[in-house]
């Protein structure tokens, strides 16, 4: 692939110009060149894909692949569950116009090579199945469209920093201004989409949008820096949705498997006060977990569990993440144990033969959490949760030594939210009549989603900035060809 080609001329003219070449940016490419024009695409990093790489699936509804394997899942029940799940707090518009194209969009990616093999259960018990799995992942669909993208004539500049828009004397976009290295170029074009993957690297936007601070929140996404966000903002874009921020947990650092054993429901969380303070299931839907992890002293938590739990996770596996993120990841279902025994010499896990030395590791007092476990102790006795009412299926006490603790934090997957748009992804100002010629997609924008992911319709991120990017990329292209 030729990443270079005019990356050093001081202009280059184009029908539509994308900024960022992830999930969003690459499907607006080629929806763009498939109207017809002429796309250049301008990407930050070294290398396309951004954080779409780190998926592993994505949402659909009434897709071809749906209707395969015989799942009713219908655009109105998952339109309906992403409003009650809001409660109301999204655009209706904007949500309905990705869950209609949803379906298509499978069919769209099929035609381009990728080839789906299942939509599974995201998590136990999820009622509608969304998740459209691909054999490997973001980096399957990145490359499907990457290809699409050269076969298509679209250009691809690598290590390009997209600065400001450019407008005319009337207010017109006439382009944008990058930088490359420590050159300028200058791009010429009608249609301007950002795709830039949202502001989780910028510490100085976080600490403006978001109420809380950032401290002990590890981030596991890339460090986006919000360039898109500025940019429209500068000229007299509406904002939506900052301080919305995508986090999971309660989980380890660099930790695959010890953050999927650290939301085990077979476990007992405890907090820094040595107290219990959540039903483990919810681990089972991480993106509502963390909520009450947030809540914590230090936003940290420990994961416990005792020998004879821990032997039964190795007979019959851990409930959450033994599944397909274990299948595409090539991660042995007892692979946690083996980190177990690192993270204990790293010191971010416990193996203790007592709870007072347990408690010493945690640095909680030892009669709060003795009297803790023995309360949840007698929980499990009694096949009853008096206060958060776990199922009783779940309920293993802890009494054989040695005890096992893991220390967990949130970890920040990205930022959602940003820049205010309309159903055609067109950008709107701040009387919410659309900026002519420009749009935006991905995890850049307001609008879809409220402050809590739902985990119900899984895939909705990545689905989203396929979708929207589609749906961007094809406006755009209409508005460059004078439609």
């Amino acid at each position: 692939m030729n990443f270079s080609t005019n990356a050093n001329s001081e202009a280059i003219e184009t029908d539509v110009v994308v900024i960022g070449g992830g999930g969003a940016g690459l499907s607006a490419a080629v929806a763009a060149a498939q109207r017809g024009v002429s796309v250049t695409v301008l990407e930050r990093r070294r290398s396309l894909g951004g954080n779409s790489v780190k998926t592993l699936g994505i949402f659909a509804a009434e897709s071809p692949v749906q209707r395969r394997m015989r799942i009713d899942t219908r655009r109105d029940v998952c339109f309906q569950l992403a409003m009650d799940y809001s409660h109301n707090n999204i655009s209706p518009k904007i949500f309905r116009a990705f869950v209609n194209k949803s379906g298509d969009t499978v069919r769209w990616l099929e035609e381009q090579g990728l080839k789906f093999f299942d939509v599974p259960f995201f998590f136990p018990g999820q009622v509608v199945r969304t998740w459209h799995c691909s054999r490997g992942g973001g980096t399957a669909f990145i490359n499907v469209l990457t290809k699409s993208c050269q076969a298509l004539g679209v250009r691809m500049v690598t290590q390009v920093r997209a600065k400001k828009l450019l407008l005319d004397e009337k207010g017109n976009l006439t382009g944008i201004l990058a930088t490359r290295k420590s050159e300028k170029l200058q791009v010429k074009a009608r249609g301007v989409v950002i795709a830039t993957g949202g502001y989780a690297g910028n510490k100085k936007l976080l600490g403006k949008y978001y109420p809380l601070s950032m401290e002990n929140i590890f981030r596991i996404g890339l460090p986006h820096t919000g360039d898109g966000l500025q940019m429209v903002t500068e000229i007299g874009a509406d904002t939506e949705g900052l301080g919305t921020l995508q986090v999971v947990g309660p989980g380890l650092q660099d930790s695959l498997t010890l953050s999927y054993l650290a939301k085990e429901p077979n476990t007992i969380w405890i907090n820094k006060k040595g107290e219990r303070f959540i039903d483990e299931r919810s681990g089972l839907r991480q993106f509502e977990s963390v909520n009450a992890l947030l809540r914590q002293p230090d936003r940290m938590s420990f994961t416990l569990f005792d020998s004879e739990i821990k032997q039964y996770l190795v007979e019959n596996g851990l409930t959450s993440g033994h599944g397909q993120t274990y299948r595409e990841q090539r991660v042995k279902p007892t692979a946690w144990l083996d980190d177990l025994q690192l993270e204990t010499k790293n010191g971010r896990t416990k193996i203790a033969g007592s709870l007072d030395e347990m408690a010493k590791w945690m640095r909680v007092d030892a009669k709060v959490l003795k009297a803790t476990i023995d309360d949840y102790n007698e929980a499990c006795e009694h096949g009853y949760d008096p206060i958060y009412g776990k199922d009783r299926m779940f309920l293993k006490p802890l009494r054989t030594p040695p005890y096992y603790a893991i220390r967990c934090y949130p970890g920040l997957l990205t930022t959602i939210g940003g820049i205010k748009i309309n159903e055609r992804m067109e950008v709107v100002d701040k009387s919410d009549k659309p900026i002519s010629g420009l749009y935006a997609a991905g995890n850049d924008t307001g609008g879809w989603v409220s402050g809590t992911y739902d985990i119900n319709l899984a895939g909705v991120t990545f689905g989203f900035a396929i979708n929207s990017g589609r749906i961007a990329g094809e406006n755009a292209a209409k508005y460059a060809l004078g439609k």
